[in-house]
């Protein structure tokens, strides 16, 4: 069985460290380097109830893509939530490692498993990663589809191939519109808008839009393409934990073809326990007819 500092070895050549932006908090939080190493579990959030999956699973090692303290602490105490993690993780040895805007940058990353995800073909990154000479590497992708969609049948398939949330997907635009092309960030992507507009896709998959920046994507969208030739930007917002999910499924193969590479023996699990923070929706009763009819209430 390899040991801990064997397999950090591998995760970091997938996702080196030095390529997370700067503000990020990624690699090992706990964890022996010498520890073997049998059973490993991916999530996308460090909470209690992945730790105590892991627990259950008896996982050696947790990956997770969002970190457990993104800003410093001073207390590591067991009455706090993220102290009990760290007390419940060195209990019962178990390692924690993170990727994450080093995951997103990856040549796979995030953002190719949610197109993979959304049956989308990756035509290349929506931020280029300046530091690639292939040009694959960075944020975001841009996206086709196999064949257009109307933007009310892509919402659709988004809803059905995503991880299910309470949340559902949120849309913006026309929902007769023409779906040719997409663009598709894993997480919070309403940063990338100035990048969208640049890619001149016909839609914008991400998570955690805000109601300026999305209302002014869409006026700015409408102006610009005012002389009807293009359907203005449309926009579809998942829940952040359902668009980023998918990437475990891909982080768990990679490190599968990894351990069979290298003789392992390595069991790897991905956690289906849904960890965003949203429980329920109730859809609107005052919603317009055409808006009500056109898409329905959100799933």
């Amino acid at each position: 069985m390899p040991r801990l500092s064997e397999v950090i070895a591998a995760l970091d050549a997938l996702w080196p460290p030095e390529r997370a932006e700067s503000w990020d908090a990624v690699g090992t939080v706990a964890g022996d380097p010498d520890q073997e190493v049998t059973r490993v579990l991916f999530a996308v959030d460090p909470v209690q109830d992945i730790v105590d999956e892991a627990v259950k699973l008896g996982a050696d090692l947790l990956v997770t893509h969002h970190p457990l303290y993104l800003r410093g602490t001073t207390t590591v105490a067991a009455d706090t939530f993220k102290g009990r993690v760290v007390h419940t993780l060195i209990k019962h040895d178990i390692a924690l490692h993170v990727a994450h805007t080093n995951a997103d940058r990856a040549d796979p990353g995030v953002s190719d498993a949610l197109a993979g995800a959304l049956d989308l073909r990756v035509v290349r990154p929506l931020v280029p990663d300046p530091s690639d000479p292939a040009g694959r590497r960075g944020l975001g992708r841009v996206c086709e589809l196999d064949h257009p969609l109307t933007v009310r049948e892509f919402a659709a398939r988004a809803a059905e191939r995503l991880p299910a949330t309470a949340q559902g997907i949120r849309v913006a635009g026309d929902p007769e519109a023409l779906v040719r092309t997409v663009a598709v960030s894993g997480g919070s992507g309403d940063s990338l808008f100035d990048d969208v507009r640049a890619a001149g896709v016909d839609a914008f998959l991400t998570a955690d839009l805000r109601h300026h920046p999305a209302s002014e994507a869409r006026a700015h969208s409408a102006h610009s393409t005012g002389t009807g030739t293009h359907n203005p930007l449309a926009l579809l917002d998942a829940a952040h934990w359902a668009t980023e999910w998918p990437w475990c499924e891909l982080a768990a193969a990679q490190l599968d073809e990894i351990s069979d590479r290298n003789g392992w023996g390595l069991r790897v699990h991905v956690s289906a326990t849904v960890t965003d923070p949203w429980t329920a929706h109730a859809a609107s009763t005052t919603t317009s007819a055409a808006t009500s009819e056109a898409l329905g209430a959100p799933n």
